[in-house]
């Protein structure tokens, strides 16, 4: 007995195909499409670790309510792909659509009577109207997109429009393509009723956003920062960050008058000599980062402690991954935040930005290198590989002309030539933070000696363990300083409605904010506040302490962000309720609400 779907602009599309057989642009033409039809959709690229040969998996979410979270359950799944089929069969929502590659017989095995097949014989006819072998496996992902059109009521136009676009350096390829999409398109309109009872219809909903992924948007983020070195060693997910970085370089920061480059890029040979480059490129003046992943913080471990012991100004862009180990180096995870807030032995602390969206990576990259400078310290762009590799719909970036660079206490030759007394760690106005000269600024005074000993304030060395005891006081004297400094967090309400409330991060808002919504309709009111950063700001600490109960939203086995609530702000263990992922796929809006509403309402199951 077959079930039936029913809805506009809203449904799970997914495409089950073969790493490295180039489906990754068809599946990527069809989420563009319906973006430029007007209706809120987002992404998911899920992929293995190899290079090729192994299933691979497109996800498109179309929400009119502009849900841009994953959402549990397939409406209509593309298979071309026989390895994977058995899964894909059954991951289909009864009612809901598998598209397949009908030249040969579907086996009965991957029959079931609650869905509906719709068979396109895909690769006949690519034998049938194309000669080269390397079109014909191309131009069959472009079929199954023509078939999308006619089922899903999407207007071919806008595909043949992105066509254009794509081949625009190619033309010869365009002809080819516009009939692939024709081939697969008739043939649905031939042999199946269309459209389907959940189709698209073009709305007016995304107004001036973009799609874009979140590491070219730190890469273009550093360049509007300022920055001109950067160092990295390549590392899944991290790679496109600084292959951004170099990209809009080449046409940001070039000499108009000489062609000369004004800014450095240099592959190193592991993780740990990166951080050294970029350490070093910022003692001498430079505004300087690296982008890694959680194996390449814990290689840079001894680094970081030196950039924080001998107060040198670095951003570190980490696009956490699954761990521990090589872990699932294609998955995504927010499992690297006590690695990165108490990196290298000794005691240490350390700045955490915790950006959702493109728009805030391109922000907060900007923001991490005038923080770094100010407050002389490393300084961590919390990403992860589902923001930073996969395409999200965002608000456009904005940057104010009129912003100038917060290079922080930095004495000039005048001021040193004036008199001033210069100790380097020397804390002349109770801010924790010293003053510090750029190499060259005088040719007489203004010199130091950076080491990773304990030293005076006057960077003498010493083992004085008064001295050293003054020198780690004056930095959590600075670590109070940059509760001051750190982005706020945002709020869902503007009171408080409820005696529960639930925090955030990074992308756990996207399904985080479709549970509350659903939590709502079920008569569960809850507050909620996104945290941007780490240091805590005070507004966390009010939030948490007017809520009897606080549920915390993480992508991690561990609960790390609990364990540092608890431990920064002295929390009672028990106010605080995990609500936990660690399998890879990003959250759900759908286990979110079950497990808060298991915890609330035992007896009650969520609809």
């Amino acid at each position: 007995m077959q079930h039936h779907l029913s809805g506009i602009n809203d449904m799970v599309v997914r495409f089950a195909n073969v790493n490295g057989t180039g489906s990754a642009s068809a599946n990527t033409m069809f989420a563009k499409a319906i973006f430029r039809m007007g209706i809120p959709v987002s992404a998911k690229n899920i992929f293995p670790s190899n290079i090729q040969g192994l299933p691979t998996w497109y996800e498109v979410r179309i929400s009119e309510k502009g849900y841009l979270g994953r959402r549990e359950g397939i409406d209509v799944l593309v298979c071309v792909n026989p390895q994977s089929m058995q899964q894909d069969v059954a991951s289909v929502r009864p009612g809901g659509y598998f598209i397949y590659d009908s030249t040969k017989p579907l086996h009965r095995e991957f029959m079931r009577e609650d869905i509906h097949f719709v068979g396109i014989p895909m690769m006949a006819m690519c034998n049938e109207h194309f000669t080269d072998p390397r079109h014909r496996q191309l131009l069959k992902n472009i079929i199954y997109v023509g078939g999308l059109t006619a089922l899903l009521d999407i207007d071919p136009a806008v595909v043949k429009g992105i066509l254009e676009e794509e081949f625009a350096k190619k033309p010869k390829l365009i002809p080819p393509n516009f009939q692939a999409l024709e081939l697969g398109r008739q043939h649905v309109i031939e042999h199946y009723p269309h459209p389907l009872d959940i189709r698209v219809e073009a709305r007016d909903l995304v107004g001036d956003s973009i799609i874009i992924d979140g590491n070219t948007a730190c890469g273009l983020g550093a360049i509007y920062g300022g920055a001109t070195v950067a160092a990295w060693y390549p590392i899944t997910p991290s790679t496109s960050v600084v292959q951004a970085f170099e990209k809009y370089a080449n046409k940001l920061r070039i000499d108009p008058e000489t062609g000369q480059k004004r800014f450095a890029v240099v592959q190193s040979e592991d993780e740990l000599a990166a951080i050294g480059v970029v350490i070093g490129a910022a003692w001498n003046g430079a505004r300087a980062f690296t982008a890694t992943s959680g194996p390449g913080i814990s290689l840079m471990n001894e680094f970081i402690g030196l950039a924080y012991f001998a107060e040198i100004p670095v951003v570190l862009i980490d696009v956490q991954r699954g761990g521990p180990s090589t872990g699932m180096p294609t998955r995504t995870q927010q499992s690297d935040l006590l690695l990165a807030a108490y990196a290298s032995h000794g005691d240490t602390k350390h700045v955490l930005l915790f950006p959702s969206n493109p728009s805030e990576c391109f922000d907060l990259t900007a923001d991490a290198l005038d923080l770094a400078e100010r407050l002389q310290t490393p300084v961590f762009v919390m990403t992860d590989l589902d923001l930073g590799m996969n395409d999200h719909m965002t608000a456009p970036f904005h940057w104010d002309p009129k912003r100038r660079f917060d290079r922080g206490k930095v004495l000039t030759a005048e001021q040193l030539e004036a008199g001033v007394t210069f100790g380097r760690y020397l804390d002349v106005d109770g801010d924790g933070i010293p003053y510090r000269t750029l190499p060259g600024a005088h040719p007489t005074k203004g010199a130091y000696f950076t080491r990773g000993t304990s030293r005076d304030e006057f960077a003498r060395y010493t083992e004085d363990g008064a001295a050293y005891v003054r020198n780690m006081d004056r930095l959590l004297k600075k670590w109070e300083t940059a509760k001051t400094l750190m982005p706020a967090p945002e709020t869902y309400q503007a009171t408080n409605q409820s005696s529960h409330g639930m925090l955030f991060f990074g992308t756990t808002a996207y399904p985080a904010q479709e549970a509350l919504d659903r939590m709502a309709e079920q008569g569960i009111a809850m507050d909620a506040m996104r945290v941007r950063s780490f240091p805590f700001t005070p507004e966390v600490e009010a939030f948490i302490a007017a809520h009897e109960k606080i549920f915390v939203v993480e992508q991690n086995r561990d609960a790390q962000f609990r364990s540092l609530l608890i431990q920064e702000l002295d929390l009672n263990p028990k106010q605080l309720v995990s609500v936990l992922n660690y399998d890879g796929m990003p959250f759900t809006a759908d286990k979110i609400q079950r497990l808060i509403v298991a915890t609330l309402q035992p007896q009650v199951q969520p609809a």
